[in-house]
């Protein structure tokens, strides 16, 4: 079986190196027993590995020529593999309704925007793992205080603990990635809910980060003014949010403030709206 060419519109870099495919696939062991959702295989080269786990494996897969080569190298598949774009499927379907691990070599295009789609489904996935651009792993794992913390890694770290498990160098894949790797895991930390407006605590986790050099008194007040208008249109009128603004919570930068603070920060936010 001829081997699929990488295509780079979807952002592939197959992985070469068969022992840091197993080491990858063996992450998912920190979730025993629930099925694997593999996303982006490839040619299998971790499919491989997670097929042999006591446990139901499923693959999605975008591209027609890796689904045709996995489908004639790994027959015992066929019925779960996913031809699909993972970002547009209900993952609430793929197995029954019950909760799975995902993993992947994930396509640094879009690890952001899988990451997402995992938060909108954080109690179906109670573990997450995989290989990502090395830069997107530091900003996930990242700690207050550092400049790599911003949004992914307060909206994640609100759900999830997060590990960097180990670095992977450039040269195991191709075609060799510009940037390296790494792996990292996330499990689902022990918070059913923010004890706050999670819809709101969204909006004031990108809405502060959107200019980051900027102090929390300045990046929030679109936020306010959108709130402002919201109120105007139910009828009421605006408010001076001066002496709010005047907390020195509002001189730090957004990257100071913990998930903890965040939180604090938009029931501080929706205590100014009710009236």
């Amino acid at each position: 079986m001829i081997a699929v060419k990488p295509k780079k519109f979807l952002g592939q870099h197959f992985l070469t190196d068969l022992s840091i495919a197993q080491k990858i696939a063996d992450t998912v062991d920190a979730c025993p027993e629930i099925p694997v959702l593999e996303v982006g295989p490839g040619m299998g080269v971790m499919t491989q590995f997670l097929v042999q786990k006591p446990r139901l494996v499923k693959v999605v897969e975008i591209d027609f020529e890796s689904v045709d080569y996995l489908r004639k190298n790994y027959p015992t598949l066929e019925e779960n593999i996913i031809e699909d774009d993972f970002l547009k499927m209900h993952l609430e379907n793929t197995f029954g309704g019950q909760p799975f691990v995902l993993t992947g070599n994930y396509p640094y295009n879009i690890s952001s925007q899988i990451f997402f789609k995992m938060l909108d489904y954080k109690d179906l996935i109670p573990c997450c793992t995989g290989m990502i651009q090395k830069e997107v792993a530091e900003r996930i794992t990242a700690n207050p205080g550092n400049k790599t913390y911003g949004i992914l890694s307060v909206l994640i770290q609100a759900w999830y603990n997060v590990e960097y498990l180990f670095t992977v160098h450039e040269h195991v894949f191709n075609p060799p990635p510009k940037v390296k790797s790494a792996v990292i895991r996330m499990t689902r930390n022990e918070v059913n809910k923010l004890n706050c407006d999670e819809r709101l605590f969204k909006r004031v986790v990108k809405t502060t980060f959107n200019q980051r050099r900027k102090t929390l008194r300045n990046n929030i007040k679109p936020l306010l003014s959108d709130l402002d208008n919201q109120r105007f249109n139910e009828g009421k009128g605006k408010l001076d949010h001066s002496t709010f603004l005047s907390n020195e919570l509002f001189d730090k930068r957004p990257e100071q403030l913990s998930v903890a603070q965040f939180i604090d920060l938009t029931n501080r936010i929706s205590e100014e709206f009710i009236s």
